[in-house]
Parts: C-alpha cells; structure tokens; sequence
C-alpha cells in the first residue's frame, strides 16, 4: 500500500494508535473518535496500527461490530507498514496510550526520522508516563502532592523489609499502582497490610517499579485540560470532576468504570468555587510547564479534607466517548472537531530538531 499523496497541497497526517501497552483498546477508541472528525478535504489521513505485539499496519479503525463491555483491537491480517514510510509523513498524530507509546519511545523514534507530530516531545513524555519521576519534578516546581514509597524491582526482592517499614510509614490505607501505566491498570487500594504483597504482585504485572501513595482522606477527583497556544503559551480549560456511582461495585475509578461499565460519570464544569477553580487551572498550568510538555495534557488533582494535591498529568488523555479532555474543552467553547484540528496544526507549526 502506497503513502504517496494524490493531493500534493494536503498535509500528510498519519493517525498512530493500539500499541504494545495494556491500554491497547483504549487506543483503538481514541483513534476511532479522532479519524472520524478529521477533515479530509484538508488532510492527506494514514491510519497505522500497531498490533499487541508491536507488528506496525495500515489500519482503518472501523469497529463497528465491537460488543458492548468490549474494546477494539488492531488487526494482525492487515498490510504491514514499513517504519521508512515515516518520511512520506508531514505530522504524526501517535494516539497511544501507556508504555511503547505515550512513554518517549515513539516521540523517539518521530524525532529520528524527522517528523513532526502532536504532543509532548521525549523528555517529558517519559518524565509524565514515569510516576516517581513526575513527583519529584513537581516537587521542585512547590506543587503539593501526597506522600509516597517507590519500589524499584530490586528492592523488593533484597530490601522487602526496609521496603514494607516505609510503606507501613504512610499509614492506610494506601493506593499501589505500577510505576508506568495508566487507565488505573494494575491498581489496587490496599486497608490491610495482608494484602500489600498481593497489591504489589499486581502492580508488578505491569511494572517491575511500583509506587505506593496515601490515600487521599474525604478526595474529591478533580481535572483539567491544557492546551498550548499557537504562541506557545499554554492555557487551561475549565474544571471537571470524576464520580463513582454509589451503587457500583468499584472502590475507586479503575479500569472497568473508566471505559466499560459506564458506572463513572464527569461533571462539567465541576461545582467547586470560582477561587478554586482558578487556583487548579493556574496549577494544571504550573504542571504543563514543569515537565516541560507541548501540545496537550490533562492534569489530575485530589481536594481532600486537607487541602488541594496533584495527582498527576497525562500527556496523551484519551478522547473516547467517556473521556474528560474534550469534555473540558466543549465546556470551554471548543468542539471536539475544532480540539482535533488544533492539535494537528499545533504539530505542523512545531519546529524540528531541538526546541
């Protein structure tokens, strides 16, 4: 199959999504919603998938017959992609989600082969995907967070007791989670030390390193979106905040009710006070700004009973039906087609090269 663009005045835009990571499906929704805005009178549209095992296609993101509760996948019967195409591409648009993907690797590997594309560049793709490692950047930028334990692979195996002293340290409960996964893949809320081992096993499918945070007292899940400016400033949207439906079955906003059950809803604009509200949107910023991020972001917060703490930012948010990034920004007075072409011209005007 032929990249060569029969409209030579169109913008060459590879759409990149699935990937290697457990955030496979969730990818494939996101590209879904994205190819179906795109204007095609405008844009030359190259749809690539990247299968489970990291085989690179050319897909057409129609899945139409996925059952509900179920997520889309990148088939392995399509054509193959050769990575030299990259250079018949104008913008990359790299919609995934997690590791191998939303890390710094394919912000890498764009860089190598000189295309320009959507979203934050190498370092802070990794610095964001990696918790511990964000943490200590907003740490120096004076961004309040909770308190914490890191677990790298080998501590657990030679220092577990040290280890454990610390995690018992932040008291409970307390929230283990891999160190580079999003989605809420592999967490798991943990009110009893008996169940530390397990929570920290689970996490370790996903990550060797695992990250261990207090639990927020009386949280409220709090969110906003960042977008940069032609300019190159970036600007926040407004506040939206996640619920859990009472009745659910889940603890916490995981995997499930993020994008299949439907027990988890988004209020926008959230009903905090204007004081607030401006004081997370200057924060999202302050965040957007430290790991040095472009293009896009959505940054997470905890009101607790003791006050405003970050959670983390997310460079690639999703744009599923469920998803609050283009919530945010409907809220904000932009639809989701107008976000879509932003970003895409957001990544034409970027430079090359160091920025």
């Amino acid at each position: 199959m032929s990249l060569v663009n029969d409209s030579l005045d169109k913008p060459r835009l590879a759409v990149i999504f699935g990937g290697r990571s457990s955030e496979h499906g969730v990818s494939c929704l996101t590209a879904r919603e994205i190819l179906a805005v795109i204007d095609r009178d405008r844009y030359h549209v190259v749809p690539i998938g990247i299968t489970r095992d990291g085989a690179w296609v050319h897909e057409t993101a129609e899945w139409d017959g996925v059952p509900a509760g179920t997520l889309p996948s990148v088939r392995d019967d399509r054509p193959p992609f050769a990575w030299e195409g990259l250079r018949d591409i104008d913008v990359a648009f790299p919609v995934l989600h997690g590791p191998w993907g939303e890390d710094g690797t394919i912000q890498g590997l764009l860089e190598m082969a000189d295309v320009r594309y959507v979203g934050a560049g190498v370092l802070a793709s990794a610095v964001s995907m990696d918790k511990p490692f964000t943490k200590t950047v907003f740490s120096a930028a004076g961004l309040p967070q909770l308190p914490y334990v890191t677990i790298r692979p080998w501590e657990w195996k030679q220092e577990r007791s040290k280890v454990e002293d610390r995690i018992r340290a932040l008291g409970l409960p307390v929230f283990v989670k891999p160190a580079r996964a999003g989605s809420s893949s592999g967490v798991m809320m943990v009110d009893s030390w008996d169940v530390l081992e397990t929570a920290v096993l689970t996490a370790r499918e996903f990550d060797p390193k695992v990250i261990v945070e207090s639990a927020a007292r009386g949280k409220r899940e709090l969110e906003c979106a960042v977008i940069q400016r032609p300019t190159g400033k970036p600007t926040a949207s407004v506040v939206g905040e996640i619920t859990v439906a009472e009745e659910s079955e889940h603890e916490f906003y995981d995997f499930e009710a993020k994008y299949l059950d439907g027990t988890s809803s988004n209020v926008v604009p959230a009903d905090i006070s204007v004081t607030l509200s401006e004081r997370i949107r200057a924060y999202a910023v302050q965040a957007f700004e430290a790991v040095g991020c472009e293009g896009l972001a959505r940054v997470d917060f905890f009101l607790t009973d003791d006050g405003l703490v970050i959670n983390e930012i997310n460079t690639m948010p999703g744009f599923t039906p469920y998803s609050m990034f283009p919530r945010l920004w409907e809220a904000s007075g932009v639809r989701y087609a107008d976000l879509v072409d932003r970003l895409i011209q957001l990544g034409l005007q970027r430079d090359k090269g160091l920025r």
